[in-house]
């Protein structure tokens, strides 16, 4: 019997999930059982995490993989922790450099865009300062499902399509590298089709049995080396050595009795805190939908601009987290909103490709973990007989002097992923992420309004159409967003654009936690291959 894994002529329903002794979320159901399976062995939040995020390198190569950047909060034992693990660009790059080769912006594909990746660092960290169990015993999952291969899923499989048809059309040689490891039926896999890859394997088994030090100090290292030497590349052997995550203190704001929280820069997630901060600012939502909708819409797109202007590296960042987060700055920043669509500029605040996953145990500890390739498969450079992808996030930076987030050697750029958390009177109330390019702190967002403004439940919230604001006016909106809404912003001066599916509209998963029976209930993203898990 054949039937098409991507025709739903009817709407479907999942419900909210309740469990009471632990729970994983994530995009992709191989992925989740991995994490509740090391949960019912014995591991904690963090164990779990780690777990997930090594599957999805296998069973969602279109979106991370060993080469990735990753970024976490941590609720462990009461506290709030926060884990930023980008990498910066390679040491001998400059703007001159990738100028000389012929280019006046950032590529997206090769080896130029390529910094140092992230992930095995965070899976190490996480697990030397949290973990429970052995650190092998961990990625053993991972290490099995690509040894053995798995059934690929259909959102998977759609996007692994959509990357052969990018590759195909860079002719360098470096290229056959990933058709080589990806494509090796000469296609990519259709929904369903085994996929296995037993160079990757071997990669997480190195990384295993030397926690991380194969991947930055050892003959990871030494292969990475090779092949970005090999093709005119900037990384080297000596940036992976000299890399180590960056422990940091989450930032938040409060919004409807909440405190909401989100890495501090370089990553975006400031701009979702500005726009909630400047949406509380303005008190209760207008009782007219699309009024409170368009609010909602131009305050994210202020929070924006203002993102993509000031936010890179911290050291060099002109104006401050603090500044930015100010109450009379957002109140200020508040009052450009009126009745009709604005053309956002960024304000003066300044006085004088991506998986998610969310994990909780039955101790209480949640964790928020986001990992990244940026572009789908990353930059299309698979390092040979390693199943190493490299993520292409020096995409993001910019080849112009005067910007904030202009290229330079060793620093990390503006990064689009973001894992969020709440909590309410000094207590959990758990982690939540969207994934999904510069749609994150838009989807942070519409989440957060879904759950604390309108007070739907985890599911609910996820399922929700979404709008995406892309430039100047223009909203894009999903195929389901309600015609009447779409109508009345149109009214207010939004170029509404519809489009054809919402693959690009972000992906997110949520836990929370009852305060008082420590019941969990979680939702995940009915735009993924994603599944919440219980134990």
């Amino acid at each position: 019997m054949q039937s098409d894994p991507h025709y739903y002529p009817c709407s479907s329903r999942r419900l909210v999930t309740f469990g009471q002794h632990g729970m994983v979320a994530t995009s992709q159901s191989l992925a989740a059982q991995v994490g509740s399976d090391i949960l019912r062995q014995g591991g904690n939040a963090v164990d779990a995490a780690i777990a997930t995020a090594a599957a999805l390198t296998v069973v969602e190569p279109t979106s991370n993989g060993l080469g990735s950047d990753a970024f976490a909060i941590v609720w462990m034992n009461g506290e709030l922790y926060g884990l930023n693990a980008s990498g910066p660009a390679p040491q001998g790059i400059s703007c001159d450099a990738v100028t000389a080769l012929g280019h006046s912006e950032m590529p997206a594909n090769g080896l130029l865009p390529v910094t140092v990746p992230g992930a095995p660092a965070a899976w190490t960290a996480l697990s030397e300062r949290f973990g429970r169990l052995d650190f092998a015993q961990l990625l053993a999952p991972a290490i099995q499902l690509a040894e053995r291969g798995f059934a690929v899923s259909p959102v998977v499989s759609q996007l692994w399509q959509q990357a052969e048809r990018r590759y195909r059309q860079c002719e360098q040689p470096e290229f056959n590298h990933w058709f080589a490891h990806f494509a090796p039926a000469g296609h990519a896999p259709q929904p369903g089709e085994s996929w296995r890859s037993a160079e990757m394997a071997r990669s997480l088994q190195r990384i295993a049995d030397t926690r991380g030090e194969a991947f930055y100090r050892g003959e990871l290292a030494d292969e990475i080396d090779a092949f970005s030497r090999q093709h005119g590349g900037f990384l080297r052997k000596q940036d992976l050595t000299d890399f180590t995550p960056e422990w940091v203190t989450p930032i938040s704001v409060r919004y409807r009795g909440h405190d909401v929280w989100e890495i501090p820069p370089n990553g975006s997630g400031m701009i979702a805190l500005q726009a909630l901060g400047m949406l509380e600012t303005l008190g209760n939502e207008p009782r007219n939908p699309a009024d409170a909708l368009h609010r909602r819409i131009e305050a994210t797109k202020l929070a924006y601009v203002d993102g993509l202007h000031y936010i890179t590296e911290p050291a060099e960042m002109a104006a401050s987290p603090e500044q930015m987060l100010s109450a009379d700055y957002l109140a200020a920043r508040a009052r450009l909103i009126g009745e009709h669509a604005l053309l956002p500029e960024h304000g003066n605040p300044i006085k004088g490709g991506t998986v998610y996953l969310a994990t909780a145990d039955a101790e209480g500890n949640m964790v928020s973990f986001i990992q990244s390739n940026f572009d789908g498969f990353g930059s299309g450079m698979v390092v040979p007989g390693t199943g190493i992808s490299l993520q292409n996030r020096g995409w993001s930076f910019s080849l112009n002097p005067n910007d904030a987030n202009v290229l330079a050697a060793g620093k990390r750029p503006y990064h689009t992923i973001i894992p969020g958390f709440i909590t309410c009177n000094h207590q959990a109330v758990g982690p939540f992420g969207v994934m999904g390019g510069f749609m994150q702190p838009q989807g942070h967002v519409q989440v957060i309004i879904a759950l604390l403004e309108e007070l739907l439940n985890p599911q609910a919230a996820l399922d929700k159409p979404r709008w995406k604001w892309t430039h100047g006016r223009t909203v894009e909106v999903e195929p389901d967003f309600p015609d009447h809404l779409a109508q009345a912003l149109a009214r207010r001066g939004h170029a509404i654009v519809r489009a054809n599916d919402g693959l690009t509209f972000g992906r997110g998963q949520i836990i929370l936690r009852a305060p008082d029976s420590g019941v969990l209930q979680g939702g995940t993203e009915p735009r993924a291959d994603g599944a919440v898990l219980p134990v």
